[in-house]
């Protein structure tokens, strides 16, 4: 059903053109929209209408007309002007309105086919099928975005994500939980992970300033064909809980982008837990000191280069020997060695991943 707003607007618009005042009804003789007070008052007017087989009828000075959805009466139309033609000016009103109503089940139609497509609720044949009676194209190429809002329903970043995109009329915006917009973007021929990238960014940066919402985005595969989005959105999804895994500090993630991250989060978590005792015995990274920790991950910034992360920790080279030597002695690695840093390193991420699954389950 078309909102009160719309209905208010869409009379007021009508009258500036035709100089006749309006008034709609619904099928229970409520005012929904006018514009003017002296066409509040005939309610039960409005439902004697309603139960006659005429389609239109003068009452009280006003032209009353029936706003049918299909076969289905949705509203009362009351028109009132100055001349002869303001039967001429309430049908060609109740065919405007009409329009509308088809328009905007068609676009419920469309919201409800998309939420449906991301969520592998559809055969393969009715995609095609339901595609082709709402005239959306199959064959073209499309991505899905995932943005995370921290706020539930933030229907402010919504609506500037809509008014980013949905107005081009081949994209699509929808929601599927409370905390995700699902951006599903149709792209040109040429367009790359590149340009995908800054298309995200641009949304993070009109959601930071507009809505003042911080929030994460990432996005999936490009696919070339309507029944692969369901894939795409997969992709993002997997690419958001990847990123706030590994990669907190970025706000914009890409699936295509995604590193050894990727690996580890498809392991299962009892053998991330066999891996993690047969590295540290028993024990857990976790266990160790801040200071530890942070020598650790200045190490790995700096590509396990000893002069310049013991400058950027302020600290002698021979300090940072030390306690490299220390972490040696305690689990066996000596992170100076590619190979024991490459098996440091991943049991970070391991563990990291592991905190997060926990985490999930509680």
């Amino acid at each position: 059903m078309i909102s009160n707003q719309i209905l208010q607007s869409t009379i007021d618009g009508l009258k500036a053109i035709t100089r006749t005042d309006f008034c709609v009804y619904d099928t229970e003789g409520i005012t929904l929209a006018g514009t003017s007070p002296n066409m509040n008052g005939y309610g039960e007017d409005v439902i004697s209408f309603v139960g006659s087989p005429a389609e239109s009828q003068v009452v009280g000075g006003c032209q009353f007309f029936k706003i049918m959805d299909d076969s289905q009466l949705e509203y009362v139309l009351l028109a009132r002007g100055a001349g002869d033609d303001t039967f001429m000016i309430g049908k060609m009103v109740v065919f405007q309105i009409q329009n509308l109503l088809v328009a905007y089940k068609e676009r419920f139609d469309k919201e409800n086919f998309v939420k449906n497509l991301l969520l592998d609720n559809l055969l393969l044949v009715d995609i095609y099928n339901r595609a082709k009676k709402l005239h959306i194209d199959t064959g073209v190429r499309r991505v899905v975005f995932v943005i995370e809002t921290v706020q539930e329903n933030d229907t402010a970043s919504m609506e500037i994500v809509k008014s980013l995109f949905i107005g081009k009329g081949k994209d699509f915006i929808t929601a599927v939980d409370e905390r995700n917009i699902i951006l599903v973007k149709e792209l040109r021929d040429n367009e790359d992970y590149g340009d995908m990238d800054r298309i995200a960014r641009t949304i993070l940066d009109m959601l930071n300033t507009e809505a003042m919402s911080k929030v994460h985005i990432a996005y999936g595969t490009i696919v070339n064909e309507i029944r692969d989005v369901s894939r795409s959105y997969k992709d993002a999804k997997m690419a958001l809980d990847v990123g706030k895994i590994f990669y907190s500090d970025q706000h914009v993630v890409a699936y295509s982008n995604l590193g050894i991250g990727r690996l580890i989060y498809q392991l299962p978590v009892h053998l991330c837990r066999m891996f993690i005792r047969e590295i540290f015995n028993g024990r857990s990274p976790d266990e160790f000191d801040e200071e530890t920790l942070t020598t650790i991950n200045k190490f790995f910034d700096n590509n396990l280069n000893v002069s310049e992360t013991s400058r950027q920790l302020y600290i002698h080279r021979n300090t940072l020997v030390y306690r490299l030597d220390k972490l040696q002695k305690s689990t066996g690695l000596d992170l100076r060695i590619f190979e024991d840093a490459i098996t440091f390193k991943i049991a970070l991420m391991v563990v990291k991943y592991m905190n997060y699954i926990e985490k999930m389950d509680r």
